[in-house]
């Protein structure tokens, strides 16, 4: 038995430091350098339409495919993006000049019928600064408007990746958020195809839920802090509602403008707390007084940084509360994804811990799900193209398939180890919180010094 036992430890302490090493590596990956959306603004000026799009043209012409991956240093074609970043504006204008005519045939804009050719007026590129920030940049083209036409509709080929367009200079104007490849419903060139509250509503759930999962690696690790407290509901729902609330009211606050704080302390300070409440985990046996007070002040942090979305694009005017209600319900949906897909991946753990439970069946089922997390974790790392590539378009299925393959790994030895005292939290919860503190930590570090 002893023998027994000496090897379990052994095996909990590799399943520990190989979490450790890949969180760590997903971690740094998912936040060298994200992608963001593209705004058009689109004017009607005469007998053409005006576009100007603030974009990372850099992307564009290394050829990256932004519908499949969420940062840059995921493509195949990272290194010549990287090169391309630390082009002086003038080399870059000439780089992108002689890629347009491929980008001009991928553009697509419709009005009366025909098909309409882009013509590039010319580009606007800021000196080089921080090669590790994304550089954006103006790029301005027309369309002429065919005789009679009283519509247009517009997108683009789903390797530039998302789409905002803005109609400006009308009454009621069109704004759309169109995923990669999408093209615009049919928007009136005199104006009035504003959507109404309902459909704007519904048009910014996604938006919310996308910049949780997959984009949103900060904010789902600090839910999974919330989540590994404690294996009862209560103080889950009681930190999840603390949390909720203050983002709500940052998130608000700082899309109306009252509220704004750079980002270069913001982020830092999100990571601080995720190491916070993972330490705290570790620490602490149960929920505190102070704790959900504290989370409520991480929330008001976090509702900043949604709010930095946002401001990339910006809200609809004429539909601005529909718009952030319908955003913060997505974000609230892809919180308790979260928290759903955590608790079903332990959940005979804990079961098995508090004496219930079949822990034959528990070891069987887990044995099961971590050595195929494990294979396709393999497969999906060392096979980029693995089951058709990324998942829901932009997450590597590898940042998906490994954090299971530990929790389901970890959750195997606590019921292997049933009978110490604490199993689940001495073998899941502490080693789990481990890795997200040291996540944390790591991130403030990055985002501070280096």
């Amino acid at each position: 038995m002893s023998s027994f036992r000496v090897v379990t430890r052994v095996s909990l302490a590799a399943v520990m430091s190989s979490a450790l090493a890949l969180w760590i590596t997903m971690a740094s990956m998912a936040h060298a350098h994200e992608v963001m959306p593209a705004i058009a603004d689109m004017t009607q000026v005469g007998d053409q339409l005006e576009f100007e799009v603030s974009a990372n043209l850099e992307s564009y012409v290394a050829g990256i495919d932004l519908a499949t991956v969420s940062n840059t240093n995921d493509a195949a074609e990272a290194d010549t993006y990287d090169t391309l970043r630390a082009l002086p504006p003038a080399e870059l204008e000439a780089r992108f000049a002689a890629f347009w005519p491929e980008m001009a045939q991928r553009i697509t804009i419709e009005m009366g019928g025909a098909m309409v050719a882009p013509e590039l007026v010319g580009v606007e590129i800021p000196a080089v600064g921080d090669i590790e920030l994304i550089r954006p940049s103006v790029l301005r083209f027309t369309a002429a408007i065919p005789e009679g036409a009283e519509t247009v509709v517009v997108g683009w080929d789903r390797a530039f990746g998302t789409l905002v367009i803005r109609q400006m200079g009308v009454e009621a104007p069109y704004d759309g958020f169109l995923e990669a490849g999408a093209l615009s419903d049919p928007i009136t060139l005199s104006g009035g195809d504003q959507a109404g509250p309902l459909q704007t509503f519904i048009n910014y759930v996604p938006v919310g839920f996308d910049h949780i999962v997959p984009l949103g690696l900060d904010h789902i690790l600090f839910v999974l802090g919330l989540f590994f407290l404690s294996t009862h509901l209560g103080p889950l729902l009681w930190q999840v509602s603390a949390f909720t609330l203050a983002h709500t009211i940052t998130l608000a606050l700082a899309a109306l403008g009252y509220v704004s704080i750079p980002g270069s302390i913001v982020e830092p300070l999100i990571a601080a707390s995720i190491a916070f409440v993972a330490i705290e985990n570790i620490t602490s046996r149960g929920l505190s007084r102070w704790r959900p007070l504290v989370v409520f002040g991480f929330g008001l942090l976090h509702g900043l940084g949604f709010a930095s979305v946002l401001g990339e694009f910006g809200l609809p005017p004429g539909s601005f509360v529909p718009a952030l209600i319908g955003f913060n319900v997505g974000v609230e949906l892809g919180q308790l994804a979260v928290i759903a897909v955590a608790f079903l991946c332990v959940r005979e753990a804990i079961r098995i811990d508090e004496g219930r439970g079949n822990p034959n069946t528990a070891m069987v089922g887990y044995g099961v799900a971590t050595g195929i997390a494990v294979i396709l974790s393999v497969l999906t790392l060392t096979q980029p193209d693995f089951l058709g590539g990324p998942l829901l378009g932009e997450i590597a299925l590898a940042n998906f398939f490994v954090p299971l393959a530990v929790l389901f790994g970890l959750s195997l030895l606590s019921v292997i180890n049933r009978d110490q005292i604490d199993a689940y939290r001495r073998i899941v919860t502490i080693p789990a919180s481990l890795g997200i503190a040291v996540i944390g930590t790591w991130w403030f570090i990055e985002r501070v010094f280096l």
